[in-house]
């Protein structure tokens, strides 16, 4: 079949539906057929097929054809650890002005879930680097990233943290460890003053202990914030919540990496006419 424009094509990576909304994520090569217990579906017979269309498999049962979401990429990662969801991630890049340009740190690296979302959004002329020091989870990462056609946005770096960052002048740098605290002097080294600092953990305790050691460093404007995410069943005579929802996976921690240690102490910015460390001047031309 001809590959036309708006097309499925070999290579692509398509989201299959079913009508019990089970999703598949494939990669479409020529001559592979994709395997269901309700049937199969040659690859050869969805490239060159608008995106959007209904197919079936030699069964007869119907298929949705769709490009995949980023979101849908990042759900469906293979993966041997927890992923950031996608609920999290989104507010992460909006929070931390996370886009086009921006240079980036991550650690860990893990699977690879924000590491997708964040050099999606950097592309194309910004840079990721994702710190972690295992082998094999930036192994399964780089495979999922190169899935994506996001490797080329993203150095991964095998090196222990503790030991810094090699990179100095970062939009924002956030952190997926267990031990944050551990690392806030080389994040702070590490970012441009006022950048953006974030953090996720999963229980209230070491949420506590990284917001003492916070405060021991020229960090602000703390927040913590935790994302509940409530789907409804669209169905306009029935409309109500579905019976499960995804709720607690992890608070989220964002500060403002300070120029002066004092401001520190007080979580904001100066009051008219403080010093405040270092300054820049604009000089009118």
């Amino acid at each position: 079949m001809i590959e036309e424009p708006g097309c499925a094509r070999a290579g692509d990576t398509a989201l299959l539906i079913g009508k019990d909304r089970r999703e598949y994520l494939i990669r479409l090569e020529s001559g592979r057929v994709f395997e269901t217990h309700r049937g199969v579906l040659p690859h050869d017979d969805l490239i060159g097929q608008p995106w959007g269309s209904a197919v079936k498999t030699h069964l007869g049962h119907p298929y949705l054809l769709l490009r995949p979401a980023l979101s849908d990429r990042i759900l469906h990662l293979p993966r041997v650890s927890q992923i950031i969801y996608p609920k999290d991630a989104g507010y992460i890049l909006l929070k931390m002005n996370i886009g086009p340009g921006s240079r980036v740190i991550e650690a860990g690296t893990g699977s690879g879930g924000l590491t997708l979302a964040l050099a999606h959004v950097v592309r194309p002329t910004g840079r990721v680097y994702s710190y972690d020091v295992r082998a094999d989870m930036q192994n399964l990462a780089r495979r999922n990233l190169e899935k994506a056609d996001l490797a080329e946005f993203v150095e991964l770096i095998l090196h222990d943290i503790t030991d810094g960052f090699t990179e100095t002048g970062v939009d924002a740098l956030f952190l997926d460890v267990p031990n944050p605290w551990d690392y806030l002097a080389q994040a702070h080294a590490a970012l441009v003053s006022g950048g953006f600092f974030g953090a996720i953990l999963p229980t209230t305790n070491q949420v506590s202990r990284l917001l003492e050691a916070l405060q021991g460093l020229p960090f602000g404007l703390v927040e913590v914030e935790e994302l509940l995410q409530r789907p409804y069943k669209p169905v306009a005579a029935r409309l109500r919540p579905v019976d499960r929802m995804v709720a607690h996976t992890g608070f989220l921690i964002f500060a403002r990496a300070l120029a002066a240690p004092t401001l520190a102490d007080t979580g904001t910015v100066a009051a008219e006419g403080e010093e405040a460390g270092d300054v820049c001047q604009t000089v009118d031309a």
